[in-house]
């Protein structure tokens, strides 16, 4: 359901070899990992030895940050088709993040409400979908539209701003729960931050994904169904994720998202290449290989 466009293929010809970021650009998640490992490490260091709570925050900050935000700088340095700068993706987190959750909470709270219980399947459709409210304002307001590979770039974005505030808020209550236990707070921050890209980060990543590809095909049936099929899949993924929360579940829904991220992510590689794939709107027509007699 997420592989929206087939490889490009030369009309004379073989598949043309996919364009490769350039060698920094591919390895910057590297330091990103390892700076803010180190980072995490020196102030948990810094808690133990001294018992100082003011810095308990930044750890919890640090533990919620560091894989997402590496796996995000990971998926950038995946793809030259993206043009979406750091400052946008940072922006497009912050906003995420804080909209979607704030979006969430207060419709998840107001169904449980009416309902008398909140199923599943309803917390997946609300978080999912607000979730997309920034993609969708991005899509509308911004320059940042007419290449459908950014869409999956800026879901991934939004979607480590969720997470990385969500499981900021599970860092902190597990805190108070336990009477202060850093211990088990940083093993939630682990969990939470290993599993993050292949939940909540690839989920955003599909939907946004697949609604640029609808605005690039400007609505056509077909690309509308293809955004629908993806949302009910996300949807569905995360009502699983959330009814049987277990290590079979984290491994088989958790791997399948992030195959399905990756392999569209490499879909995304392959059409960006010279032929006569589809167009992003506004773009001029490419002429195919040997329209012109050479």
């Amino acid at each position: 359901m997420a592989a929206f466009e087939r490889p490009r293929r030369h009309r004379n010809g073989p598949a043309t070899a996919a364009p490769r970021p350039p060698r920094g650009r591919r390895w910057r998640w590297v330091p990103v990992l390892v700076v803010g490992a180190l980072l995490f490490l020196a102030d948990q260091q810094a808690v133990v030895a001294t018992g100082n709570l003011n810095l308990v925050p930044s750890l919890l900050l640090f533990g919620a940050l560091l894989v997402p935000v590496t796996f995000v700088v990971w998926v950038d340095g995946r793809n030259p088709a993206y043009d979406v700068p750091m400052s946008v993706l940072l922006i497009c987190g912050l906003l995420g993040g804080v909209i979607g959750t704030v979006a969430a909470s207060v419709l998840e709270a107001d169904t449980a409400h009416r309902l008398g219980g909140l199923p599943t399947v309803l917390i997946g459709l609300i978080e999912e979908g607000a979730k997309l409210l920034v993609p969708i304002g991005v899509l509308v307001f911004t320059r940042y539209r007419s290449n459908p590979a950014d869409g999956l770039l800026i879901g991934v974005a939004v979607g480590t701003g969720f997470a990385v505030l969500e499981t900021l808020g599970y860092g902190f209550v597990t805190l108070l729960a336990t009477g202060g236990d850093l211990g088990a707070a940083e093993g939630l921050l682990l969990l939470r931050g290993i599993l993050s890209p292949a939940a909540h980060i690839a989920w955003t990543g599909l939907a946004a994904a697949a609604l640029w590809h609808a605005h690039a095909q400007r609505w056509r049936p077909r690309a509308v169904a293809v955004l629908v099929g993806t949302f009910v899949l996300v949807v569905v993924f995360h009502a699983i994720w959330d009814t049987v929360p277990s290590l079979p579940t984290f491994v088989i829904v958790g791997g399948i998202s992030l195959a399905l991220l990756v392999r569209q992510t490499h879909r995304d590689v392959l059409t960006a290449g010279p032929g006569p794939a589809v167009r992003s709107v506004g773009s001029p027509e490419r002429p195919a290989p040997g329209a012109d007699g050479r």
